[in-house]
């Protein structure tokens, strides 16, 4: 079974100058549903990323989330 690309998940935190980032092993729509859960319930969001690092934020100072597939793009000198 082929290893799909990683998910980057930008999420903006009211009054914090930078966004978070991270790169998840999950799908667009599962990251989306933990979004939707943790909104609903006035929780807090917690992902972890592709090396196992758990992000927590409370919903009440959730700016945005921005879901996104990643962009693994190689850099200097390749061959094709």
């Amino acid at each position: 079974m082929e290893r799909e690309d990683p998910v980057e998940v930008k999420i903006g935190v009211q009054y914090a100058p930078r966004e978070l980032t991270l790169e998840s092993a999950q799908t667009p729509a599962e990251v989306e549903q933990v979004v939707t859960e943790a909104l609903a319930k006035d929780s807090v969001l917690s992902l972890t990323d592709e090396k196992g690092r758990k992000v927590i934020v409370p919903v009440a100072k959730l700016a945005y989330v921005e879901i996104a597939e990643s962009s693994n793009r190689p850099f200097g000198f390749t061959s094709r």
